[in-house]
């Protein structure tokens, strides 16, 4: 007997053996058992997710002798029949080639016979998608008001294109990609099975490469297995038949290109392709690291957001804290660009080298993202940079250059004087108008002041407000020293505020800070008020 398929061979033959798609199985059964069986089914999701399975599944259970809890038995003479395609009952037919008004004028001259043996004619529709709009027209009247003995289940991978006066007709039910634990241990099962010892990190890699699809999970076992027949499935092993690429040079690469060391990176690219990487399957799989990447430095379970090895979760954060998510954002969206491209470019290494450039050199994109990758780069350098500091040369020796940490002390603040705080008066107008919310309606209502005979660079706000609210707040420390933070950032001048209200006996000790004469004395130009 010739070989048959891992995907072929292990099939799911009853509800049981459907892995994922719980949601739908239960209903199913439920109305099998029940006995209220609808006319008309459309099953859509993903390649491989067992909707043509599920379908010849149920076209067995509505006709089983013997149902075992809504799943066919598949020993009596209906199923034995219906399994080896003798059966008359059930019908496949592939949409993609026999998709004509023609093909659909013969479902309808077929449907006026009962069966001649169980209990339902079943019509599976596979790539449904695929039928003409003249023919999906021929096939409405029939669809919505069969002979109670037809069933029409409706298989697709693309269910926005069936019309909706077909959708109307159907129930729909979507089938979710598989998860990759559940696919991971259904490979374990099938692998136990076929006495072929794996390791547990290459089943799982096999899984993650299946995308949510129990068959092309299957058909890459079928391929690794095939690869090292006779031998245990390592995951280098699994690697190496697939063309990917280990995720601790990912680690390396991502290092590398944070560096912007565009030569360390280019070195391990060729060490890639030297290795026989497929860099179609490099790009996907980099964009993945990435991706995890991004979920580590974003959630707040990692460890329930990614799925990784203690080992791999420890590179994640660790990596996770050597950038910031605008810059893996950044590289996500390159390299996407990039695997767009690749599929069908006849130079693909090119591709891939000029990707792995933007990233190190974010200067050659005008994106905002860039933008700030490229303010990233430069402020590592000037982290990096040392502090030059020249000194005083003893006489008949040269300038010595000394680099310390000394030369990043933060200069000293520099007091204002009695005539700064002239200067401040003059610009009282401006500061009033920086001064925002509690603040602003303080200094609306007050006239700057300062002690003459002690000449203390203290700047007296005086407060005359009507409001008792405003003067009561004029006492909080904080509004004074928000006052202090403008002046310092308008003058570069540190002077001492105190808010005082315009009945204080302090008040009668003070000078008035005129504003017009202050503005006379530093800007040099004549005032002239006119008073109401």
């Amino acid at each position: 007997m010739s070989y048959q398929a891992l995907y072929r061979k292990f099939r799911p033959d009853n509800f049981d053996d459907v892995k994922g798609q719980d949601h739908i199985v239960t209903t199913l059964r439920n109305q099998i058992n029940a006995n209220r069986v609808g006319h008309a089914y459309l099953f859509c999701g993903t390649r491989g997710t067992g909707k043509t399975s599920v379908a010849k599944i149920m076209a067995r259970a509505v006709n089983c002798e013997n149902p075992v809890n809504g799943s066919p038995c598949n020993q009596c003479r209906m199923c034995r029949s219906i399994i080896e395609g003798a059966s008359m009952n059930v019908i496949e037919i592939d949409a993609a080639s026999n998709n004509s008004v023609d093909n659909v004028r013969e479902i309808r001259e077929e449907v006026v016979y009962h069966p001649a043996e169980g209990n339902y004619r079943v019509y599976i529709i596979d790539e449904a998608h695929m039928l003409t709009p003249a023919a999906f027209n021929a096939l409405l009247k029939t669809l919505e008001e069969p002979p109670s003995y037809v069933i029409f289940i409706l298989a697709t991978t693309e269910a926005n294109k069936i019309p909706v006066t077909i959708l109307s007709r159907c129930q729909r039910y979507d089938f979710h990609r598989i998860t990759l634990d559940t696919v991971a241990d259904r490979l374990s099962e099938l692998l136990e099975k076929e006495g072929v010892e794996a390791e547990d990190k290459a089943i799982r890699y096999i899984a993650k490469a299946g995308d949510g699809s129990m068959r092309d999970a299957l058909s890459l076992l079928d391929q690794c297995i095939a690869f090292y027949l006779g031998q245990k499935l390592t995951y280098d092993n699994v690697l190496n038949v697939l063309g990917a690429v280990d995720t601790e040079v990912f680690s390396r690469l991502l290092r590398n290109i944070l560096a912007c060391d565009v030569g360390a990176v280019m070195r391990l690219l060729g060490e890639i392709i030297a290795d026989g990487r497929e860099l179609t399957q490099f790009v996907a799989d980099f964009i993945w690291y990435l991706r995890n990447l991004l979920l580590v430095k974003t959630s707040d379970d990692p460890e329930g957001a990614v799925d990784a090895s203690a080992e791999n979760m420890k590179l994640l954060k660790e990596e996770s804290e050597m950038t910031d998510v605008d810059t893996l954002m950044r590289y996500i969206r390159v390299m996407s660009e990039l695997s767009g491209q690749i599929r069908y470019a006849s130079q693909k290494r090119v591709l891939v080298e000029v990707a792995l450039i933007k990233l190190c050199r974010p200067a050659m994109e005008t994106n905002l993202d860039s933008l700030i990758d490229r303010i990233r780069v430069l402020e590592k350098r000037l982290d990096e940079a040392p502090a030059v500091v020249y000194t005083a040369a003893p006489a008949g020796r040269s300038a010595e250059v000394n680099t310390a940490a000394a030369a990043r002390k933060k200069p000293e603040p520099v007091f204002a004087s009695p005539e700064d705080l002239k200067q401040i008066a003059a610009d009282w107008v401006a500061i009033v108008g920086i001064s925002k919310g509690i603040l602003h309606e303080i200094l609306r209502n007050s006239v700057p002041h300062y002690d003459g005979s002690t000449g203390e660079n203290i700047l007296y706000v005086v407060v005359g407000a009507d409001n008792i609210i405003i003067r009561e707040k004029s006492g909080n420390s904080e509004y004074a020293e928000e006052l202090q933070e403008i002046i310092r950032k308008r003058t570069g001048k540190s002077v001492e505020v105190r808010m005082i209200k315009n009945d204080d006996e302090k008040t009668g000790k003070l000078e008035g800070l005129s504003t017009e004469e202050a503005i006379q004395e530093f800007v040099h130009m004549e005032i002239e008020t006119e008073e109401d």
